[in-house]
């Protein structure tokens, strides 16, 4: 009984204590500042505010929201005439990405006046010229005349998967002698009236690896508002895509390695081997895309992340890789990109965007804040 009374006057004296500290701490200013601050920073957030407003005025903001909705639907629209334009837009560039494929491949050889063009560096080495004795610029001229002349731009798509990081980063060592054989890239627009979308076309010249002369990656687009979640809706999405069969001569599949394995019975006791194909890394696996879930379950973690990195590297062929693809190769475009930061794709020149939520991310991550139309 000693014992506990002498708990029993230890937990009052220490309960007195605690109040007369808690008394203190209630009188210090600073205190009861910091937490009036907090309680207002709970109390006025928008949706408390919004709950506290009269039924007449919560009535008119529905209003509002009809509208935004309204405004949402132009914006598709609006979304879809820019796919339109595109599409006008690709058919007047089409005939210099025709050349350009002309001169790449050698089948048309550049006019003096086609081949001129006046860099920095051409006016330092003519400043140069200038001073120099005679005899050393004939040996130059010697040298010139002994320098090989292969036909066209040997390996120029191959040279812009290697020096552009987001493709270099997927081509793998057995990659590489294939795609010294890609001769073009284009981008084909859906034609009018049918639902929107791009097509990436790989031209291939004859190999030892696939018979196919085209690999297909069609990307499919939507413009229109969710009907769950209107308000969410930021410009055309890619939803899906589809890539195509490559018809791999055989032994020649560079997505796919043999693996052999022993396997032991277990009756038995002896011991035979087994070969099976596995996955292998490869760019070419790109022609063979995740599908995106249409059965509205979503998608693990990195299975998103896979579906977002490609529809990005999509993107970037349709947007910077095709349209610019000279600067690629000599790597003035991929100077200009590290200079606005990110990926390399200033917004302004990116075109919709792909949609919201996690593509919407990846987007803006790759882009830095698009450029958006003219939304309300």
């Amino acid at each position: 009984l000693a014992v506990g009374g002498f708990d029993t006057g230890v937990r009052s004296h220490l309960a007195k204590l605690v109040e007369k500290l808690t008394d203190q701490v209630m009188q210090n200013p600073q205190v009861l500042a910091a937490l009036q601050e907090r309680l207002d920073s709970v109390s006025h957030t928008p949706s408390s505010y919004i709950e506290t407003l009269p039924k007449a005025v919560k009535r008119r903001i529905n209003a509002l929201k009809q509208l935004q909705v309204k405004c949402a639907h132009i914006e598709a629209k609006f979304y879809e005439e820019v796919h339109d334009l595109e599409r006008k837009y690709a058919a007047l560039y089409q005939p210099l990405f025709d050349k350009r494929r002309e001169f790449i491949t050698g089948d048309v050889e550049p006019t003096d006046a086609e081949s001129e063009w006046h860099s920095e560096n051409e006016e330092e080495d003519k400043l140069a010229g200038d001073v120099k004795d005679k005899v050393v610029i004939a040996e130059k001229e010697a040298a010139a005349a002994e320098e090989p002349n292969p036909k066209g731009i040997p390996e120029f798509w191959f040279t812009i998967f290697r020096n552009v990081d987001m493709l270099s980063e997927l081509v793998q060592e057995y990659d590489e002698p294939i795609l010294k054989h890609l001769q073009d890239i284009k981008v084909k627009f859906s034609e009018p009236g049918q639902p929107m979308s791009f097509v990436l076309e790989f031209h291939f010249e004859p190999n030892d690896y696939f018979s196919n002369s085209v690999l297909t990656k069609t990307y499919k687009m939507k413009s229109e508002p969710d009907k769950a979640d209107p308000f969410s809706f930021e410009g055309p999405e890619i939803v899906d895509c589809d890539g195509c069969a490559i018809d791999w001569k055989k032994g020649k599949n560079v997505t796919v390695k043999t693996i052999k394995k022993k396997q032991k019975h277990k009756g038995r006791g002896t011991v035979r081997t087994i070969t099976k194909q596995v996955p292998s890394d490869s760019f070419f696996n790109f022609f063979s895309p995740l599908k995106a879930s249409g059965d509205g379950e979503s998608l693990d973690e990195d299975s998103e992340f896979t579906l977002a990195s490609d529809f990005e590297i999509g993107h970037f062929f349709r947007e910077r890789i095709v349209p610019r693809a000279v600067l690629y190769f000599t790597g003035e475009a991929i100077e200009d990109d590290d200079n606005v930061g990110g990926l390399g794709t200033p917004a302004r020149n990116l075109g919709p965007a792909p949609g919201h939520g996690w593509q919407k991310q990846v987007w803006e991550a790759a882009s830095g804040q698009r450029t958006r139309g003219p939304v309300p």
